[in-house]
């Protein structure tokens, strides 16, 4: 069940009944959701617990984030017939799954859910959510390299997104996007004649790499 899933909905498939008996129970308030009564045919969610007739009929599921250091030369799948992948390093009861990526050369932080929502949130462009890197390149940086970067670089056939770049030193710089494309920083990089050296994500909105080291994670809270 997605997280769109209406009450109404929820009644029919998990009892088996029509959807004329599943609107007739939620007017009858005979429906508790958590800890509340319920006569609406309101969206429930995954972490939602739902009850009728004092039985449970969904579980709420929940949520959890982790934060975790992806070391430089490991595969970002939890695809365990991948060689060098995720479940090499971290190891949960829970099915988590990554959210985005970071190529097998880059390291940093990756955030792992079992959010679907916060997944999507992340991942889509129009939500502006912020991924800050740490990028060394292999020659000294000019400022029209600064320029065009900001700018937007064609890549994959589009624009990139304007976004923020600093210089650190001649050849490190700070960069943060608002979107993902694949291999993004570094085909920028290419097409403007830079290679790039090495890549650190160390931010994900309000999610900072911190202290960790690589190979090493944390569990989050989150609000979404």
């Amino acid at each position: 069940m997605s997280y769109r899933d209406k009450l109404q909905y929820l009644l029919v498939k998990k009892l088996n009944i029509s959807n004329a008996l599943a609107k007739e129970i939620i007017l009858s308030n005979m429906v508790l959701v958590n800890t509340e009564n319920v006569c609406d045919n309101i969206v429930i969610l995954e972490t939602d617990t739902v009850f009728y007739n004092n039985e449970i009929i969904q579980i709420g599921k929940k949520l959890i984030y982790v934060a975790l250091y992806k070391p430089r030369g490991i595969e970002c799948t939890l695809n365990e017939k991948v060689d060098q992948n995720l479940s090499t390093i971290i190891n949960f009861n829970e099915k988590l799954f990554p959210v985005g990526r970071l190529d097998k050369e880059s390291e940093g932080l990756l955030i792992l859910t079992n959010d679907g929502n916060y997944f999507n949130k992340i991942i889509n462009p129009a939500s502006e959510v912020e991924k800050e890197y740490i990028v060394t390149v292999n020659k000294p940086i000019k400022e029209e390299f600064i320029t065009e970067m900001s700018s937007g670089v064609e890549i994959l056939g589009q624009i990139t997104l304007p976004c923020k770049l600093e210089k650190i030193d001649d050849f490190i710089f700070k960069i943060i996007l608002v979107q993902g494309l694949n291999r993004q920083i570094r085909r920028m990089c290419f097409k403007l004649n830079y290679m790039v050296i090495s890549l650190k994500r160390v931010r994900i909105g309000n999610v900072n790499l911190a202290n960790l080291q690589a190979g090493e994670y944390r569990t989050i809270n989150l609000e979404i």
